[in-house]
């Protein structure tokens, strides 16, 4: 399967569980509980209270080499949102890629999206663990905090 068969099918299309294909192409599920989504609206109201001149949004799909992986919440910059707003997955990252960690989530599963997205052109990857604390990394290392968004807290409240 690709991403448009995925988005086109219409038995996937109401499943409360996130969805990704793999670099073969099979449908990968993982279910959501409510205290990740409050965790993703809140990153993404605080991303645009920071940054006024782009979107935030949840749920991007990023094509990669290993197939379509899907951000719990992005940053995309009004320039790199032109290219990408009309594809049906991003053929280029946006700016800032946030992953709001699970139990069914492991570590090589963030090293490996951490990379893909890096490849596709991300300038940042955050991870937001269970209880809200932020990690920031840029391609090279860890960061202490955002470089893109240096007022960014440090630990997500609900």
């Amino acid at each position: 399967m690709n991403w448009q068969e995925v988005c086109d099918h219409p038995q996937l299309r109401d499943l409360s569980f996130k969805i990704e294909l793999n670099e073969d192409g099979k449908i990968i599920m993982s279910p959501i509980k409510v205290f990740h989504s409050l965790l993703q609206g809140e990153i993404e109201a605080l991303l645009m209270k920071y940054l006024k001149h782009g979107k935030a949004f949840p749920e991007c799909a990023i094509a990669t080499p290993k197939g379509t992986k899907v951000a719990d919440v992005v940053w995309a910059s009004k320039e790199r949102l032109q290219q990408i707003k009309f594809e049906v997955e991003c053929s280029i990252a946006p700016e800032i890629c946030i992953e709001v960690l699970s139990n069914s989530n492991s570590t090589k599963e963030m090293l490996e999206k951490k990379q893909l997205y890096f490849e596709q052109g991300a300038h940042e990857f955050w991870i937001c663990d269970g209880n809200g604390k932020m990690r920031f990394f840029n391609p090279k290392m860890e960061l202490l905090h955002s470089e893109l968004v240096p007022d960014f807290p440090s630990e997500v409240e609900i």
